[in-house]
């Protein structure tokens, strides 16, 4: 699991990360320290010394979360060799026991080469959500649906994890948007498997548990711009109905 972080000392939870990899030693955490300016670098240090199942890329400079997390494969894909690879916020708003239960249903349905994480508010189910994201996450997710003809409930759940084969195509080239990439990940699997519908190789997993941290990190310049940042997204895969 790929952990992009930026300034998150105030964020970081050490001690759940480090109970994590003490319990579950088949799993790797990277975390790609992109370009902080406070005591990220320390906290992961100390994770990383005490646990031999974590690891550190650091950037030179602040990137943005889509770089981060696609620096963050390429070196996974160039150094390890996992069945799978993932990607979750430094926060933890995706509690470790949804990842377990992602991993199991990734095995579960070999077919699927992207397993999404999906904050479906419901009955059973423990989603955190501040009112207005939520009804803007389903305007943007209409908007989505509308123009690149993905029929994805939520594209935008900091928790995803992918079969590690064929990545490489994926990830090769840096993404057009700098917080809207999770939608171009889709795009350049189905570019890679134009015969197939989505639902041949994609699939959403409805998270149990999810709470809104705070503190984000896309400013109201970030909300306006959400038609360009579309816009260009569109404009850079026109081959896709």
């Amino acid at each position: 699991m790929i952990i992009p972080c930026f300034n998150e000392a105030n964020r970081l939870k050490v001690s759940d990360f480090e109970r994590f990899l003490q319990d579950h030693a088949r799993f790797d955490l990277l975390f790609v320290n992109d370009g902080s300016t406070d005591e990220t670098a320390n906290l992961i240090n100390v994770i990383c010394s005490k646990n031999a199942n974590a690891m550190q890329l650091s950037l030179d400079k602040n990137s943005g979360k889509a770089e981060a997390i696609r620096q963050g494969f390429l070196h996974i894909l160039q150094t390890q060799n996992h069945y799978c690879v993932g990607y979750l916020d430094a926060d933890l708003a995706t509690p470790f026991s949804e990842i377990l239960k992602m991993e199991t249903t990734m095995k579960q349905y070999p077919s699927v080469k992207i397993l999404l994480g999906s904050r479906w508010k419901r009955l059973g189910s423990k989603i955190e959500r501040n009112w207005m994201r939520h009804y803007m996450g389903r305007i943007f997710a209409t908007m989505v649906s509308m123009i690149f003809n993905l029929d994805v409930y939520d594209t935008q759940c900091g928790a995803k994890i992918m079969q590690a084969e064929s990545l490489e195509p994926i990830f090769e080239d840096p993404f057009v948007s700098r917080w809207f990439f999770d939608i171009e990940i889709l795009l350049r699997i189905r570019r890679l498997n134009p015969d197939k519908s989505i639902d041949d190789w994609a699939m959403e997993w409805p998270i149990n548990e999810w709470k809104e941290i705070g503190n984000s990190r896309i400013s109201l310049f970030d909300f306006l711009s959400v038609p360009y940042q579309l816009w260009k997204i569109k404009r850079h895969y026109p081959i896709l109905p």
